[in-house]
């Protein structure tokens, strides 16, 4: 069993940045995939960016190439997302995940067992 809480979410203004934590406690984070997902209100849960438990394998939408950085501490179970040039579109509520699940370019939020609460991300214009 792992339980995950997020931190880090705020208002800031386009352009700018924050960094996204996922604290992990319980037994075998090391072992799982870390998951960010993202919901904005009326609009489905997406997937943000995965990282395997090794870190060799990563996936990151296109959304967010080039700007948001996932990545994890496995000695302090912390799991992270750096979120940079910010966009009024990247206003949402983030979530992080872990689970036994492979990374691939089809990276969903299905399967994933264990989840945070959610931390919401204001980006304004």
């Amino acid at each position: 069993q792992v339980q995950l809480a997020e931190s880090g979410g705020g208002l800031v203004q386009a352009g700018g940045s924050l960094r996204l934590s996922c604290a992990a406690s319980g037994h075998y984070f090391s072992a799982y995939a870390l998951g960010w997902f993202r919901q904005a209100p009326g609009k489905e849960r997406e997937t943000v960016a995965g990282l395997s438990w090794n870190g060799g394998d990563v996936y990151y939408a296109d959304s967010v190439k080039g700007r948001f950085n996932i990545f994890r501490d496995d000695a302090t179970n912390t799991g992270f997302l750096q979120m940079n040039s910010l966009k009024p579109e990247d206003t949402a509520v983030y979530y992080c995940a872990a689970g036994p699940i492979p990374i691939t370019n089809e990276l969903g939020p299905g399967g994933f067992p264990y989840w945070g609460q959610g931390t919401t991300v204001t980006v304004s214009s």
